[in-house]
């Protein structure tokens, strides 16, 4: 018979590592390699980040304030009138992204009277709540062409948009995509894009 020795024991058993660990880390790991590929792969091919210059979406959106832009949304349908759109003026590759807010649409005419926007003769329901101090070249009725949009800024005062003769009415070629998400604002946070 053995005795057993009473007292401390410094012996300690070697814990194998099993098969089953082995998978379950080797699982996480791919789980998390999958989460990576798949947040780059939506960024750079879907989303766009960018941020908003000046006033002129004030107060939807402020300066500075990040953006994410969904670039799939256009290229299977066309923007909506009230859809806030990120585009490049004139296609202008060096140039900052513009941000603005589609008030009509291709076949639409557009006409500004007196501080008011016209859109097919009807004036404009949406938010524009202040008098347009300058009509641009919207004093004069514009007839929108079959991929043509007239954009303007929320803030239509402090804003540089479809109005301006160096913009004009913008073509879907130049529209990057659609705004969907804004953050980097204390107050609101993270939200969609109204």
């Amino acid at each position: 018979m053995r005795r057993r020795r009473r007292g401390l024991n410094f012996y300690h058993k070697k814990k194998k590592i099993s098969t089953a660990l082995i998978r379950e880390i080797f699982s996480w790991i791919s789980v998390i390699f999958l989460a990576v590929f798949l947040a780059f792969v939506l960024t750079y091919f879907i989303g766009l980040r960018t941020t908003v210059i000046g006033v002129s979406m004030e107060p939807s959106l402020t300066n500075g304030q990040g953006i994410l832009v969904n670039r799939f949304a256009y290229r299977m349908l066309s923007p909506k009138v009230g859809d806030v759109v990120v585009f490049l003026p004139n296609g202008n590759q060096n140039a900052h992204y513009y941000v603005k807010r589609v008030v009509a649409a291709p076949g639409q005419t557009v006409l500004i009277k007196d501080g008011i926007l016209y859109v097919d003769g009807e004036p404009f329901d949406e938010e524009v709540t202040d008098l347009i101090a300058s009509a641009g070249i919207a004093e004069n009725e514009v007839k929108l062409s079959v991929d043509e949009y007239f954009v303007m800024g929320d803030n239509v005062n402090s804003s540089e948009d479809s109005r301006s003769a160096n913009i004009g009415p913008i073509h879907k070629s130049t529209i990057v995509g659609r705004a969907w998400l804004h953050f980097g604002n204390e107050k609101d946070g993270l939200g969609l894009v109204k």
